[in-house]
C-alpha cells in the first residue's frame, strides 16, 4: 500500500497531464482503525474510536451526530490539523498518518479545503483578495493565481462584488467567497462545518445546493458537518457518529 501511495504522488509530480486519469480510483479519503485520544490526568479521554471510513474522489458525505461526538476531530484529522494516535489516514493517495507539522503545513496548504462556521474571512480584504491571500501563503504564480481567483468568483455569481469588503456582502456572498477560498488550491477534499448554522431555512438550502454543485462540477470530495437533518438529503450519504465511534 505503501509503494502504491508513494507512485502516486510520482504521478502527480512528474506526469500532470495524467495526473487525473491515475487518481480516477483513488478514493479522496480512507480511514482505517483511526484513533485519537488525550490524557488528562491520569485518564485517557478518547475522542475518536477506531474509526473506518472511505469516500469516493466526488462523493459527498453528511457527518452529523451530537456536541462533542467527535465530528470535528474526525474532520481536523482528514484534513491534517491533527495526527491519529493510531490508525491509518490517506487522502488522494498520500498516506499522511506520520507526517511531521512541517508535512502537514504543506499538505493542508496543497490537498485540502476548508470552510469553517464562522466563515473567516479577513475584514480588511477584498472578496478576491480573500481568495488570493490563500496562493500568497503557498507562494505560487501570481497570474495563475489571479485568473484563478476571477474564474471563481465568475463561478460562484460575485464578479460585481470582487472588490467588495465582507463587511458589504450579505450572508450568503460571505459563504461563497469562503467556498471559493477553499477550492483556490483546487483541492481533493474540502471540509464544511455547519456552513448553514448562521443562515435561515431559505438561505440555508441555498448554501448547501450551491455547496453540492460545486463539488460535483469539480469532481471533489467534501465533507458536510451538521447538526441539520434537512439538508442530509443534499448528501450522497449519511454517516452518524457517536461517542467517537462512526455508525456501521
Amino acid at each position: 500500500m505503501e509503494n502504491g501511495g508513494e507512485n502516486v504522488n510520482a504521478l502527480d509530480e512528474q506526469r500532470p497531464g495524467v495526473e487525473a486519469e491515475a487518481l480516477a480510483d483513488v478514493p479522496a479519503l480512507t480511514l482505517e482503525e483511526v484513533r485519537k485520544t488525550y490524557r488528562v490526568g491520569d485518564s485517557e479521554v478518547v475522542a475518536l474510536d477506531r474509526a473506518d471510513l472511505t469516500l469516493g474522489r466526488d462523493e459527498i458525505i453528511a457527518l452529523v451526530g451530537p456536541s462533542g461526538s467527535g465530528k470535528t476531530t474526525l474532520c481536523s484529522i482528514a484534513g491534517g490539523i491533527l495526527s491519529p494516535t493510531s490508525g491509518r489516514v490517506v487522502v488522494s493517495g498520500k498516506d499522511i498518518s506520520d507526517y511531521s507539522p512541517r508535512q502537514l503545513t504543506d499538505f493542508r496548504r496543497e490537498s485540502v479545503g476548508f470552510v469553517f462556521q464562522t466563515v473567516n474571512l479577513i475584514p480588511f480584504l477584498t472578496a478576491r483578495e480573500n481568495l488570493l491571500v490563500v496562493d500568497e501563503i503557498g507562494r505560487r504564480d501570481r497570474k495563475r493565481a489571479a485568473a484563478r481567483a476571477d474564474q471563481l468568483l465568475d463561478e460562484l455569481g460575485l464578479s460585481d462584488r470582487a472588490s467588495n469588503l465582507p463587511s458589504e456582502l450579505s450572508g450568503g456572498q460571505k459563504q461563497r467567497v469562503a467556498i471559493g477560498r477553499a477550492l483556490m488550491n483546487e483541492p481533493a477534499l474540502v471540509m464544511f462545518d455547519e456552513p448553514t448554522s448562521a443562515l435561515d431555512t431559505k438561505l440555508g438550502e441555498q448554501t448547501v445546493g450551491l455547496i453540492r454543485d460545486e463539488m460535483k462540477s469539480r469532481g471533489t470530495a467534501a465533507i458536510i458537518v451538521t447538526h441539520d437533518d434537512r439538508i442530509t438529503r443534499y448528501a450522497d450519504r449519511t454517516v452518524r457518529i457517536t461517542d467517537g465511534r462512526l455508525d456501521s
